[in-house]
């Protein structure tokens, strides 16, 4: 199978590269980067000797001295390793080191505090629909658009077995809680606060552990790179707005995964929080590759007017409601155009189902699919219309 490429770029300096489980790391890197020295700490003797003697990566450096770029694969399993990285990079003429892993909670918990600033940090998420060959939205939000389950004969088996993937590699293997089953029936339950704003408290009484507890799993899958959390759009705020954040799983696939389903919940529903995260994992991936500094947010007042996103940066302002809907009723706008009274800077545009480009009220409207095949680094969200 051809590799896929990426809009993601491998800095000129040394840098982590994080990921969740499934992005593509390590088999994009061995295609981008044939001559690097390579240290893949899921070998197990690999592994083994390097946790018992650290120093030994010194001597595996020696015997590669024409390798300029060194890559060292789920360094967060020895994080020891990093104390002696970090001496390498101090010498005349260090090689290049590009460090990935799926977490950095074990990384920071080794007191390294990843270098001190002296390698740059990356993330690789999901594919963008802009990378695909070929992209079929409806796909998409069957089983996301994680690279893993995408190249995989049968995506739904993988998805499947994702959770349970972390739940018992991640999770267990790591000591990051004692109770395996609790966090088990806590994914479940946080699932019904995908594309929602997130209440710890609810959540905590229907998986009933503590408040407290909840916090934690919750820094868990954060730490994981399996979720966020947007903040509250606050600048220069004219109108009241609700605290709390509203909470994402990185992929659409993965969300389906995890979400329970049975009678009583509907299709719909599912659907409409799918396509709302998927937009939301392109707008994560974009300005992740951007060299432009943006950031992300959400938009709520307490009297109930709501923007799903708002992205904010020195180069660009836009407000961005996204519908399940085929169809724009202009009733649809009114959250748009309120944020537009208070920030008559921003761009509005709403992402629906439809197949019709529209221009209504000053608002782009537009489908999503052709926004997210249209959405690259590099440009502006809304370039390729002018």
């Amino acid at each position: 199978m051809e590799l896929i490429g990426r809009f993601f770029e491998v800095p000129q300096q040394s840098c982590f590269l994080f990921g969740p489980r499934g992005t593509g790391k390590s088999t994009w890197l061995r295609d981008r980067l044939p001559g690097a020295l390579y240290l893949d700490l899921l070998v197990p003797d690999l592994y083994r000797s390097l946790t018992a003697r650290p120093e030994r990566l010194r001597e595996l450096l020696g015997g590669s001295p024409h390798a300029d770029t060194v890559v060292i694969d789920e360094v967060q399993r020895a994080p020891e390793l990093l104390t002696v990285v970090h001496a390498v990079m101090e010498e005349p003429a260090p090689p290049r080191f590009v460090l990935t892993g799926s977490s950095a909670r074990k990384l920071r918990r080794g007191g390294i505090d990843l270098l001190a600033g002296r390698a740059i940090q990356r993330t690789l998420h999901p594919f963008m629909a802009a990378e695909l060959p070929s992209f079929d939205l409806t796909l998409a939000l069957k089983i996301g658009l994680l690279p893993l389950a995408v190249s995989a004969p049968d995506p739904q088996e993988v998805l499947n077995a994702y959770a349970n993937l972390y739940v018992d590699e991640e999770v267990r293997a790591e000591g990051l809680t004692r109770n395996v089953g609790n966090f088990s029936r806590f994914l479940e339950a946080v699932s019904f606060s995908h594309a929602s704003q997130i209440n710890l408290a609810a959540v905590a009484r229907d998986c009933a552990v503590e408040r407290k507890t909840v916090t934690g799993y919750v820094e868990i899958l954060e730490d994981l790179l399996l979720a966020c959390r947007l903040p509250v759009f606050r600048k220069r705020a004219r109108r009241k707005t609700v605290i709390h954040e509203k909470f994402y799983f990185f992929d659409a696939g993965v969300f389906r995964s995890i979400r329970p389903k049975g009678p009583l919940d509907r299709r719909e529903e599912i659907d409409g929080a799918a396509f709302e995260g998927l937009v939301a994992q392109h707008l994560r991936a974009w300005i992740a590759y951007s060299r432009e500094k943006y950031e992300l947010y959400f938009w709520r007042t307490q009297a109930g007017s709501e923007v799903d996103f708002v992205v904010y940066g020195e180069h660009g302002f836009w407000a961005i409601e996204v519908k399940n809907a085929a169809q724009v009723d202009r009733k649809e706008l009114r959250s748009l155009k309120s944020f537009r009274d208070d920030y008559p800077e921003a761009e509005a545009l709403l992402l629906y189902r439809g197949n019709e480009r529209l221009r209504i009220d000053d608002v782009w409207c537009l489908p999503a699919e052709e926004f997210m095949k249209n959405l690259e680094p590099g440009r502006k969200l809304t370039e390729w219309l002018t």
